[in-house]
């Protein structure tokens, strides 16, 4: 193949504007945001976990402080009412000594529910502590995955920015060059990811390997225009002054 050598030299260009647009694509994929975001997500799953059983906690110790003082208002009518029927003092002497016996008994009763809540209601503080400062948790990785995401979006936008203006660039630059030779590069770039590459002192750009004497004795030997390629990695190299031929 051949072409001219400024059109060439241009090639390098094409390749330049490749290049950029390959690191932006690595750029994009490997953003510090995107790894920060994965382990938020992690974060704040386990946090959510966390909260479902605090909250879990609460709801049973307050179920539990519902029947106590459930209890304790029954215990309290009973009380009332054998009060009542001994301070009226009617009925078998008999009986009243059994209500007095039986106040005993529902004021010790009473006493050990009060003593049973007033246990439950400390631990529900403190269940509700735990609750407390779990959502404090919850809502500050919220907020820091907030500005993560802010932070992801304001570069992803910059890297597309950036990519529309090389493809702008790159479209004329290729539309320019003769199509045979654009096509023998992009099949190149496609297969090792550089298609074009500046020899340099003898050496090739793609591969940076320095060629054999006998590989340069062959460039040497041809024509300004032909299209010459790398034995070792099949780049297309483009000679110029820094070339060492």
């Amino acid at each position: 193949m051949k072409a001219d050598p400024k059109v060439q030299r241009r090639l390098l260009d094409l390749q330049a504007i490749d290049t950029a647009l390959a690191q932006l694509a690595h750029r994009r994929r490997a953003l510090p945001e995107r790894a920060e975001l994965e382990a938020l997500a992690r974060e704040l799953s386990a946090l959510e976990d966390e909260r479902v059983r605090a909250q879990v906690a609460v709801d049973d110790l307050d179920r539990d402080i519902a029947r106590v003082e459930k209890d304790v208002e029954q215990v309290r009518a009973r009380k009332e009412k054998d009060e009542a029927r001994l301070a009226a003092g009617s009925g078998p002497a008999r009986e009243l000594e059994a209500l007095q016996h039986e106040l005993v008994s529902l004021n010790r009763r009473q006493s050990d529910l009060e003593d049973s809540e007033l246990e439950l209601m400390e631990q529900r503080e403190t269940a509700q502590g735990a609750l407390d400062g779990v959502e404090q948790r919850l809502a500050g990785s919220r907020d820091k995955r907030s500005a993560t995401e802010q932070r992801r979006d304001e570069s992803l936008a910059e890297i597309a920015k950036e990519e529309e203006f090389k493809r702008g660039a790159r479209q004329p630059l290729a539309d320019d060059l003769p199509s045979d030779l654009v096509t023998l590069y992009e099949r190149i770039r496609e297969e090792t990811g550089l298609g074009a590459a500046l020899l340099t002192a003898g050496r090739c750009g793609g591969c940076r390997l320095e060629l054999s004497g006998a590989d340069l004795a062959r460039i040497r030997k041809s024509a300004p225009d032909d299209v010459v390629r790398c034995e070792e990695c099949r780049r297309i190299m483009v000679r110029t002054n820094e070339s060492g031929l």
